[in-house]
This record gives C-alpha cells, structure tokens and sequence, in this order.
C-alpha cells in the first residue's frame, strides 16, 4: 500500500492494493467519473449526449457516468429521465416509443440522442457506469454488453434491489453491478461492526452513495474504514465543490462522481492525482 501526502496536512491511501477483479477497476485511481458527460461551457444542455461524453475522454477522463431507458422495440437509449421532454426537443415516454421515432429526438435541439451501443462502440476505452432505470431496459442492456464485448469495462446500477438481483441472475459473474438502496443502507448500518465480521464478498463490492440522505450523514470515516475491510470500494455522487471534493479524498473515498468535470479535474491536478486518457 502506498500513501501520498495531501495538501491538508494527512496521508491517504493510493488504492488498489490487490490485482483488479473486473476490467472496470483497471482505469486511474482515485475514480473520477464525469455525471452524464461535459455537459456545461459551450455544451450547457448536452448532458447525455455523444458530444458531452466524447468532449470528457478528449478532456482526459477515463470514467463516465449515465443513464439508461429502453424503447418500445428494445433499442437502449442514453437518457436519464423516462420521458424526452426536458433535455430534447420532443416529447412522451421512451418506453412507450420505437427506436425510429426516438431517435428523431436531439439534446438541447442540437444532436440526436444517443443509443448505448453507440456510446460504447465510439469511446472504446472509456469505462462506463450505466444506470439501468427501467426493468424494461435489463435484457436489451445485457444485449448490448454481449453484442459489444463491452461487460469488461461496464459497471451497472440501479437503486432497484429487484432489477440488480435480476441483472446478476441473467447475466452472471461477468458482469459487475453496483450496490442496490437495500444493499447500500445494510453496508451503512455495518459499518461499525467489528472487522471480523465484516469479510470481503464474492462478488467486486461497489457502493455509489451520497455524502448526505436526509439528515443522516452517509460518507465518514467509518464506512471508509469499512469498505476498506471488505476491499469495497465508496463512490459518491454528486460533488460539485472543490472543497468538497478535497474533503473526500482526504477521508479516503475511491471516486467522486461530478457535473463539473473542470472543477474534479483542476482539484486532482493540484493534488498529484490526475491521470489524463
């Protein structure tokens, strides 16, 4: 294990300390992940689109983050919310529509939206964190992986127990998943449990929370402390502050995930950690 000092007067840990055990763990760390791509500047109102994640590798970013919805024929568009109306210039539900009827429908009025086969097929090396939100998209994603050789470097999450346990269950061991809402308030309530009682798992453990739910404080040095014990890894969303973010990665956190991917970039820059594509 090495450590590398911090300009708050600490040390932290440089992670991993083991061999991956999923090709989504092989890019940079600390894991900075850019929320739905560069989507601010003169791509304010591109979130999700092939231009705002295309402009993050070109920036030097190796993780992305985004969402998933499926259409009436299957086809798995990179979107988050269900319905086309606040970021394009159509409108209705994904699901309710085909792939040729969406596929007319362009971010901010500028650019058609984008599939998750092409988001893939276009940045080859980018590692991809997909959030699946909808069960309608889980067979057509899994699909998508197969058709793309792309499980190695995908992780896939949802807040929906049910849909994750769904997703293990067709895809199996190949594919790595993030920590459902059941999962992640089970990791949280643990984590002050003895370390003998808190032993690594079978599967890669990834838990993406955020600092805060409520009036309840998420991310402390416990459930760092914690993770550690189980070689889990803490990624947590969304941090926009660079003081926020430097109070983080003091306290040990393995990824931030944010919208303003200047801001995350300048702050590892500074700290000695960036690490460009």
């Amino acid at each position: 294990m090495h450590h590398r000092a911090t300009p708050l007067g600490h040390t932290r840990e440089v992670r991993p300390s083991s061999p991956p055990r999923h090709g989504f763990f092989e890019g940079p760390y600390p894991r900075a992940f850019v929320h739905r791509g560069w989507h601010y500047g003169d791509l304010a109102g591109m979130e999700n689109s092939l231009s705002a994640f295309r402009r993050a590798v070109e920036e030097g970013y190796h993780y992305l983050e985004t969402d998933v919805h499926a259409t009436s024929d299957g086809v798995v568009v990179v979107h988050h919310d269900s319905a086309l109306d606040r970021t394009t210039d159509a409108t209705g539900k994904i699901a309710d529509q085909p792939w040729q009827r969406v596929s007319q429908a362009r971010i901010d009025g500028r650019e058609p939206v984008c599939g998750l086969a092409d988001l893939l097929e276009e940045l080859p090396d980018a590692r991809i964190n997909v959030d699946v939100k909808a069960d309608s998209a889980v067979e057509p994603v899994l699909d998508v992986l197969r058709r793309t050789k792309a499980a190695d470097r995908v992780c896939l999450a949802s807040f929906s127990e049910a849909r994750l346990v769904r997703i293990r269950k067709l895809a199996g061991p190949d594919v790595l998943t993030s920590m459902g809402m059941r999962a992640m308030i089970g990791f949280w309530a643990a984590r002050r449990l003895p370390a003998t009682l808190l032993r690594p798992g079978a599967r890669p453990l990834i838990a993406q929370v955020p600092v805060r739910q409520g009036p309840l404080r998420v991310v402390d040095r416990a459930l760092v402390a914690a993770a550690r014990r189980r070689d889990a890894e803490i990624h947590v969303w969304t941090i926009d502050e660079p003081e926020q973010m430097r109070e983080l990665l003091d306290l040990g956190v393995d990824g931030l995930m944010t919208d303003r991917a200047q801001v995350l970039k300048d702050v590892l820059l500074d700290l000695g950690l960036w690490q460009p594509a």
